[in-house]
C-alpha cells in the first residue's frame, strides 16, 4: 500500500542491509532530492508509537533530514512510502535487492544529460549545484560529449573504459580521435591510455623517434607500415603514419627483452613499458625492496688504487706552470679518462638478498635514443597488514596542554591518519594557486636557511612524497576524489614536445588559468603527511597553513567503524562520545561491547543515531584531536594583516582563501 507519511515519523530499520555510505553520493543525493524532490518511493513497515521503520531508502531518509537540518524540508514534510504490513523474512531480502541490484549511470549518459542541460542555458556550476556534484567533474563530462561520434558510441556501448576516452580527449579534434580509434580496433593492437594519448597528441612519429629505432625501419615496412617523405627528409625526419602498429611493434620487443632479462636475472617478472621512465600506474600497489650496490671485487679495488695514483701524477702537470700546452693537454685527457673510467667500476648494480628475488621484479624502459634500459630499482608485492600486528603507540594532541587526553593509536592507524589530513590540506592548497605560488617561492627562497636537522614540510627541493604508506589510499575519501579529479582536469597538450625545450615553450603558451592550476597542484603533491599530535609526525609549518586555510576538517573527513572506531580501544571511542554528550552518553554506551560500540559510534558520529539535536550537531563537526588544524592565534592572525597592508600599499584588501565545499 502506498501511502504519505511525515518525515519525521520514519525511522531506521535494524534489518536495514546497509552499514556504511559514502559521504561524496550522499551530497549527491542530498542536492538531487533538493532539486527534484524524492523520485522513488521509501519502503517501510509499521513499527511502534506510530512510528514507520524504512526497509530499503535509509540513504533517502537520512538525506531529507539533512535537508530538513538545513531548513530547506520542514520536519514534518510528507514522505510517498510502500507500507509492507507483515514482517516476514522477506523484509530484509528486499533491503538487499534494493541495494545490491543498482546500475550506476555510464559515463556517456552524463555526458549526454549534462549537455542537454548546458544547451537549457544552465552554467557548469548550476549543474553541479544543482547534483552535489563539483565544477571539474560536470566539466570533465561535458569533454566527453565532445568526443569523436565514433569514440562516444563506443564510451556508451561499453566497449572502452573511461580511462581510453579520457585519453581521446587530450585533443579536441574530432579527426584525429577518429583516425586513432580505427587504428586502435585493429585485431592486433590492445590499446591502453597512455598509448592513445601519445596516438593523438601526435598523428605520425618521426624516424629519429624511440620506439622507431627500436622497432627498425625494416620490420615497420615488412609487417605493413606506411612512410611519408618529403623532399629534404631523411631517415630520421620521414613520418611514420602507423602508430598503433609501431606500438605493437614496439611493445613486442620490449616483452621480448622483458621476458629474456627476467630469466637471465633470476626475477619473477620485468613490466615493460614505451615510456623512458617508471610511471606510478606501473608500480603501483608495489613496493620498493631493499638493495646494495654490490661490492668491489679485489681486481677493482687494485684498479681504483692504480688510477688514484695515476690521476695524481696528471695533476701534478696540471699544478706546474712550467709545464709545456702539449703536456698539460695530455694531462687533461687523462685525468678525463681516469675519471671517467673510476665512474664506471663505481656504478655498481643493486643486489638484492637472494630469498627476496624469486619474488622481485624489475620495470624495462626505452630510453630516448630507442634503447630498453633495466631500471636499477627492485620492487614486489605490498605485504598485507595484519590487524593484529599494530603497535599501539601514545597519541599527545600538540600543542600538549591541560585537559588533552592521551589515547593509544596503532602505528598504521597514526599513518593512515597523517595521509587523509595531508590530503584534505593538499586539496585547498591544490585550489588556490595564489597561496601555492607563495609557498614554493618562499620554500625554495629559505633553503639556504633550511636546519638539516628538522623534517620539511614539503618536497619542493626532492621527490614527491609516497608514504609514510607504500600504496595506500583512503577508498572513497572525498579529498582523495577531488585530488583525482584536479588531476585529471589538467591541461597536458604540452606533453606532446619532442624534448625538454619544446615542452616548455608549449607549457608557457596555455592560458594563464592552466597553467595556475598545474602550479597548484604540483605543489600539492608535494605535502608529507602530518598530523597535530606530539612526535615525528607533526610538522608545526603544516598546521599554520591548513589553520590560514581555516579548513573545516569535519567536512572533508568523518570517523567510521573502517576507519577509525575498529582500530582504537573501547575507552577512546566513549572520550569521543563523553565529548559531544558527557557522561550521560558515554554511559549509555559503556556496557556495549567494542565490535558493537564501534558500529554505533559510527552511526552517533554520521548524525544518524537518534540524539538530542545539539548532540548531533557537536557530532557531526568532531574528528579526532590529532587530525584537526588548529586555529591561527589572534596575535598571528594580526600580525600577518599588518604585513599584508604594508605590501599592498593602499591596494583593496586581500580576501581569504575560499573555502572549499565538501
Amino acid at each position: 500500500m502506498i501511502k504519505s507519511i511525515p518525515l519525521n515519523k520514519l525511522v531506521q530499520s535494524p534489518r536495514n542491509v546497509r552499514r556504511h555510505g559514502d559521504p561524496a553520493a550522499d551530497a549527491e543525493l542530498k542536492a538531487s532530492i533538493a532539486a527534484h524532490g524524492l523520485l522513488q518511493n521509501l519502503i517501510v513497515r509499521p513499527a511502534t508509537k506510530g512510528k514507520f521503520e524504512v526497509e530499503a531508502g535509509e540513504r533517502r531518509r537520512r538525506a531529507m533530514l539533512a535537508l530538513a537540518d538545513d531548513k530547506v524540508l520542514p520536519r514534518d514534510h510528507e514522505v510517498m512510502c510502500l507500507v509492507l504490513e507483515d514482517a516476514t523474512e522477506e523484509t530484509a531480502g528486499t533491503s538487499l535487492a534494493e541495494n545490491f541490484h543498482r546500475l550506476a549511470m555510464n559515463p556517456a549518459d552524463e555526458a549526454q544529460a549534462f549537455a542537454a542541460l548546458i544547451q537549457t542555458g544552465a552554467s557548469a556550476e548550476e549543474v553541479a549545484r544543482r547534483f552535489g556534484l563539483t565544477v571539474r567533474f560536470v566539466e570533465g563530462r561535458l569533454r566527453l560529449a565532445n568526443l569523436a561520434p565514433v569514440v562516444f558510441e563506443a564510451l556508451a556501448a561499453g566497449e572502452i573504459t573511461l580511462d581510453l576516452a579520457k585519453a581521446f580527449g587530450a585533443t579536441s579534434d574530432q579527426e584525429i580521435q577518429a583516425r586513432v580509434f580505427e587504428q586502435i580496433n585493429a585485431p592486433y593492437y590492445a590499446p591502453n591510455a597512455d598509448s592513445v594519448r601519445r596516438m593523438v597528441l601526435s598523428g605520425t612519429v618521426r624516424g629519429s623517434d624511440p620506439r622507431a629505432r627500436l622497432v627498425g625501419r625494416d620490420a615497420y615496412i615488412a609487417a605493413g607500415g606506411r612512410i611519408e617523405r618529403e623532399l629534404f627528409d631523411d631517415e630520421d625526419s620521414e613520418a611514420w603514419s602507423d602508430v598503433a602498429l609501431l606500438e605493437t611493434l614496439a611493445m613486442a620487443r620490449m616483452e621480448g627483452h622483458a621476458r629474456s632479462l627476467a630469466a637471465e636475472q633470476g626475477l619473477a617478472w620485468v613490466k615493460p613499458t614505451l615510456d623512458p621512465y617508471t610511471s606510478h600506474e606501473l608500480i603501483e600497489g608495489l613496493v620498493r625492496l631493499p638493495a646494495q650496490p654490490a661490492p668491489l671485487t679485489d681486481a677493482e679495488l687494485a684498479r681504483l688504487s692504480e688510477l688514484d695514483a695515476s690521476y695524481d701524477e696528471h695533476a701534478a702537470i696540471l699544478e706546474d706552470e712550467d709545464s709545456a700546452d702539449e703536456a698539460v693537454a695530455a694531462a687533461e685527457a687523462a685525468i678525463e679518462a681516469i675519471e671517467r673510467e673510476c665512474q664506471d667500476i663505481r656504478a655498481r648494480p643493486p643486489v638484492l638478498a637472494p630469498e627476496l628475488k624469486a619474488e622481485a621484479g624489475m620495470v624495462l624502459v626505452l630510453s630516448r635514443d630507442g634503447t630498453p634500459v633495466l631500471q636499477p630499482v627492485f620492487y614486489g608485492a605490498a605485504a598485507a597488514e595484519d590487524p593484529d600486528d599494530e603497535g599501539a603507540i601514545e597519541v599527545v594532541p600538540a600543542p600538549a596542554g591541560e585537559n588533552r587526553r592521551r589515547c593509544a593509536l596503532s602505528k598504521r592507524l597514526v599513518d593512515e591518519l597523517a595521509m587523509q589530513r595531508r590530503d584534505v590540506l593538499a586539496v585547498h592548497l591544490a585550489s588556490d594557486p595564489a597561496l601555492a605560488l607563495d609557498l614554493i617561492v618562499f620554500s625554495l627562497a629559505d633553503a639556504d636557511h633550511h636546519d638539516w636537522r628538522a623534517r620539511a614540510s614539503t618536497t619542493i627541493r626532492g621527490p614527491v612524497p609516497s608514504g609514510p604508506i607504500i600504496g595506500f589510499e583512503a577508498p572513497d575519501a572525498p579529498a582523495s576524489t577531488a585530488l583525482a579529479e584536479l588531476r585529471s582536469a589538467l591541461d597536458e597538450t604540452w606533453r606532446k614536445g619532442e624534448d625538454a625545450s619544446a615542452r616548455f615553450d608549449l607549457y608557457r603558451s596555455l592560458p594563464e588559468d592552466r597553467r595556475a592550476a598545474w602550479l597548484g597542484f604540483v605543489v600539492a603533491r608535494s605535502l608529507e603527511a602530518s598530523l597535530n599530535m606530539a612526535g615525528e609526525r607533526r610538522l608545526p609549518f603544516q598546521d599554520h597553513l591548513g589553520g590560514l586555510i581555516g579548513i573545516d576538517m569535519a567536512k572533508w573527513w568523518r570517523p567510521t567503524a573502517a576507519n577509525y572506531f575498529d582500530r582504537v580501544s573501547k575507552q577512546t571511542i566513549l572520550d569521543a562520545l563523553t565529548d559531544i554528550g558527557g557522561l550521560e552518553l558515554s554511559s549509555r554506551f559503556a556496557p556495549v561491547k567494542k565490535a558493537d560500540l564501534a558500529m554505533s559510534a559510527e552511526r552517533v558520529f554520521a548524525g544518524t543515531y537518534i540524539t538530542e539535536a545539539e548532540v548531533r550537531e557537536k557530532a557531526l563537526a568532531w574528528v579526532p584531536e590529532v587530525m584537526r588544524f588548529p586555529p591561527l592565534a589572534p596575535e598571528s592572525t594580526a600580525e600577518a594583516l599588518v604585513d599584508q597592508e604594508e605590501q599592498v600599499a593602499g591596494n583593496s584588501e586581500s580576501q581569504p582563501p575560499r573555502e572549499l565545499a565538501a
